[in-house]
């Protein structure tokens, strides 16, 4: 399958007044063209960072991509311009904000929102624009979409916005759709709906996700691929079964215990991750998960690990994974 992203040994830091922060250090996966792809880890791990630098929407100051590639469409991001990245935002990648109360502009009407973009990239006229947000509305399932699209975000629910953004997202048909923790203020039935209407969009679109999570549960159905990021680093990536069925860093193994399994005949219970992420202001020369890991041994803490080729799609960065580390025991 033709790729359509590619991001290679990217390196992002912000300056700040207690030094430098190395948020994204190294990360490096790929999208396929009408793939699915999670990238999950928990808070601070890099991975809303690491999407918001594909289309370059990070502050630059404090952000500065030190090194590294991102290839769309065999173009490269990295040099573009600020008048390049306006062709390229919104209408070859579209992007869904993690909470649409604060992405949402609460003073214009949401079908203006939409409008927006079609008359800027499109160059739609009004009235093409009108009847074309209508569609969008009705795309994304919200009812009335006639009468929706003259009314302000907060006379929306929040389940009503997340799809109001998720219909700006997709307003010029973007080949790529990057969905940032889109579930994040939902409760449970409405992330449900959210999830299943993003996967009939993608049938029907063909259109390339990247959903940006911290929760193994949500991806379950929904994705291809996940990659496993923590301390600004990919520690795991592979195809959803590999991922799920056999795990092979210790990190990963330690999300899928902390939630909740309906896969398994006996009722376990859920393990935490004891301890805190390594500060990114001054990183650690090992592996970032040496002091929380059961298994860490004394080179985990002076070096970290080369990505292990555990198959043809499943990589993983563990030094138990090498050969010399055969038979070391918990």
């Amino acid at each position: 399958m033709e790729k359509l992203l590619e991001v290679k040994d990217l390196h992002v830091s912000f300056q700040t007044y207690s030094g430098e922060v190395q948020a994204v250090r190294g990360v490096s996966f790929d999208v396929k063209k009408g793939e699915t792809v999670a990238i999950v880890g928990e808070s601070g791990c890099g991975k809303s960072v690491t999407a918001q630098t594909i289309i370059k929407l990070i502050p630059m100051p404090p952000g500065e991509i030190k090194q590294g590639s991102i290839l769309f469409n065999e173009k490269e991001i990295v040099t573009k311009s600020k008048k390049e990245m306006f062709e390229i935002r919104g209408k070859e990648i579209g992007m869904i904000f993690q909470d649409p109360m604060t992405s949402l502009n609460p003073t214009m009407k949401v079908g203006n929102q939409i409008r927006e973009g079609l008359i800027k990239h499109q160059r739609m006229s009004p009235r093409a624009a009108t009847e074309r947000a209508i569609e969008l509305l009705k795309l994304v399932e919200i009812p009335q979409p006639e009468k929706r699209i003259n009314q302000y975000p907060h006379e929306f629910s929040g389940g009503m916005r997340q799809r109001a953004m998720i219909a700006i997202a997709l307003a010029c048909n973007p080949k790529l759709l990057i969905a940032d923790e889109p579930t994040t203020a939902l409760d449970v039935t409405i992330q449900a709906q959210i999830l299943k209407l993003m996967k009939n969009i993608q049938k029907k679109m063909g259109t390339s996700i990247i959903l940006i999570t911290h929760d193994l549960g949500v991806v379950a159905d929904l994705c291809d691929r996940i990659v496993v990021m923590y301390a600004g680093k990919v520690v795991e990536q592979g195809t959803k079964r590999e991922i799920f069925k056999n795990p092979q860093h210790p990190y990963t193994k330690g999300l899928l215990r902390s939630i909740p399994r309906l896969d398994q005949e006996k009722e376990t219970s859920l393990i935490p991750i004891f301890g805190t992420p390594p500060d990114l202001i001054s990183p650690p020369d090992g592996c970032g998960f040496c002091e929380r890991c059961d298994d860490a041994m004394n080179i985990c803490k002076l070096e970290d690990a080369e990505l292990h080729q555990v198959s043809e799609t499943h990589q993983s960065r563990c030094w138990l994974l090498h050969p010399m580390a055969q038979g070391v025991e918990s």
